[in-house]
């Protein structure tokens, strides 16, 4: 048995993750046929209301295009964390800017625009009244006095209403922004001054166009699509290619229906003992359109006022944060399959990074733990490798010996490790034990909004971004390559040959990847390189 076979094995199973997870990012959606709709949803039971654009009423989720009044006034709440634009038309939030993170490095320090109301990356967020009678939705037009207002970190939360009336039913939406958080509460007030009572369903849903196409290796492989959580089927994905076959459509009481980018997530929120159906639709253009409707409608009698609410999130996939928000919230932070080592990682990570301030100090911190855990499994591979290294003369006389004959070979290197007491696979098997831990840390760095815009040293601004004169990646395939050469030679020219192709593949790799990521694959690799010296010199004196 050749003992570098299953390092080659290894090596070619961390290339195919790679392709894997960025080519599931990359590929586009599914084409079809969009059917024509809207963004309203009909209440369960009840036609929707009369709109500009005819519904098709055999859609279970039916929709109509917003159009924009340009001459409808707006208002300006600015937080501490966010600036949000409200039109009186809908009195929907059309515009949401998050103060503390910046677009893009090539706009500087703008703030990063959450909700669009159009463009190419349109996210926007609809939600409205729905019943027998006439009720506003997100194309009615509400009385506001407009304005811009600020809160001050420390202030009282900020209560903006909006107002709507037509003949014996009026309704007051109020919004109310926290000094310093992304929840925003949203209520409706339903006066009834008619005769008979009405029914009254609410609904709260998303609109998102499909995600930029992006070339494979030059994008994170981070899910961006809708999601729910009910606390039966817990946290759930909807794909948006998935949407046009197979919409949405789940009753559930408690829970949440968002739509997860990277970094960043918009959720619609229900209240906590209030049923609700979680639908999907898909509009022409493609647009994606996800929310939740009220399961029961609100009776509110002649003479008497109702109260509806809902809840909106709008911010950074922050894990502490969305805990706090909403059950199972945090897990749109997706880990993937190695959630359980992958929230454990960054609770450490981010404990480091409070006492030293420094998220890139903090990986390297937290890689120097991961290496001195895994030492006795380190060393075990390590003096394997040392042992295989002063076995070489020996492998190559007994390959001149045989020549050819590979079944002879292969049994005398048998015995020979059968005689000196070594397992072929010792250096490769404590490795393979490691590769959760470092793929879970993969992921950690990849979706922590944490490291967005985070500084390092010099001229690395951005752990979440890639490296810009490529250092960390060319410093990376000379640790791979000084790895390979403290390793015992291979005896297969074939073998000898992958591996020194090896390190110029994976630096190609990392040239795109997240300096943050790079970093630790650094600092692993250079911590590796110091056991394996310190591990081999032992053996060679003992």
């Amino acid at each position: 048995m050749n003992n570098y076979r299953p390092v080659l094995y290894v090596l070619l199973a961390v290339i195919l993750f790679t392709i894997w997870t960025d080519w599931q990012h990359w590929r586009p959606p599914v084409s079809g046929p969009a059917p024509a709709a809207s963004a309203l949803p009909a209440a369960p039971g009840i036609s929707a209301p009369s709109a500009p654009t005819a519904v098709p009423q055999a859609a279970p989720t039916v929709v109509q295009p917003r159009v924009t009044q340009a001459a409808a006034p707006s208002v300006v709440v600015k937080t501490a964390v966010l600036t949000a634009t409200l039109s009186s038309q809908g009195a929907d939030i059309t515009d949401l800017l998050l103060r503390r993170y910046s677009a893009d490095k090539s706009h500087g320090k703008r703030p990063y625009a959450l909700l669009k109301p159009s463009g190419h990356s349109l996210f926007s967020n609809e939600n409205g009244l729905l019943g027998r009678v006439n009720l506003p939705n997100h194309t009615s037009v509400y009385q506001t006095r407009g304005g811009n207002y600020s809160v001050s970190a420390h202030g009282k939360p900020l209560v903006v209403h909006f107002r709507w009336h037509n003949g014996a039913i009026s309704v007051v939406k109020t919004y109310t922004f926290a000094p310093d958080g992304y929840t925003v509460p949203v209520q409706y007030a339903v006066h009834n001054a008619g005769p008979k009572p009405i029914t009254v369903y609410l609904y709260n849903q998303f609109l998102h166009s499909p995600p930029p196409k992006t070339h494979l290796f030059h994008s994170a492989p981070i899910y961006i699509g809708a999601a729910y959580y009910t606390p039966q089927a817990k946290y759930q994905k909807a794909p948006f290619p998935r949407m046009l076959k197979h919409p949405l459509h789940v009753t559930a009481t408690g829970g949440w229906v968002a739509v997860s980018q990277h970094y960043f997530l918009g959720a619609a929120i229900p209240g906590a003992k209030a049923p609700a159906i979680f639908y999907s639709s898909v509009l022409a253009g493609p647009r994606y359109v996800v929310g939740y409707k009220t399961a029961r409608p609100l009776v509110i009698a002649p003479g008497q006022t109702g109260v509806l609410t809902t809840r909106l999130f709008l911010g950074p996939k922050t894990p502490s944060i969305l805990k706090a928000v909403a059950p199972g919230l945090n897990l749109t932070v997706d880990y993937g399959w190695l959630t359980v080592l992958s929230q454990p990682l960054y609770w450490v990570l981010a404990h480091i990074e409070a006492v030293v301030g420094n998220w890139g100090i903090s990986i390297i911190l937290l890689t120097v733990l991961i290496k001195v855990i895994f030492f006795p499994l380190s060393a075990a591979s390590f003096k394997s490798m040392a042992k295989m290294r002063k076995l070489q003369p020996r492998m190559a006389a007994l390959k001149e010996r045989h020549g050819a004959d590979k079944a002879a070979l292969q049994q005398a290197m048998m015995e020979m490790y059968k005689t000196e007491k070594m397992n072929p696979l010792g250096g490769c098997l404590p490795m393979i034990v490691q590769i959760p831990v470092f793929i879970a840390l993969y992921w950690v760095l990849l979706d922590s909004v944490a490291l967005r815009d985070a500084p390092f040293i010099l001229w690395i601004h951005n752990l979440a971004a890639p490296d810009p004169y490529f250092v960390l990646p060319i410093l990376m395939g000379l640790s791979m390559l000084a790895q390979q050469m403290l390793n015992p030679a291979m005896m297969d020219p074939t073998q000898r040959k992958i591996m020194m192709v090896m390190p110029v593949i994976f630096t190609g790799f990392f040239l795109f990847f997240p300096a943050g990521l790079v970093l630790y694959w650094v600092t692993n690799n250079v911590l590796s390189i110091l056991q394996q010296q310190w591990v081999m010199a032992r053996v060679d004196k003992a």
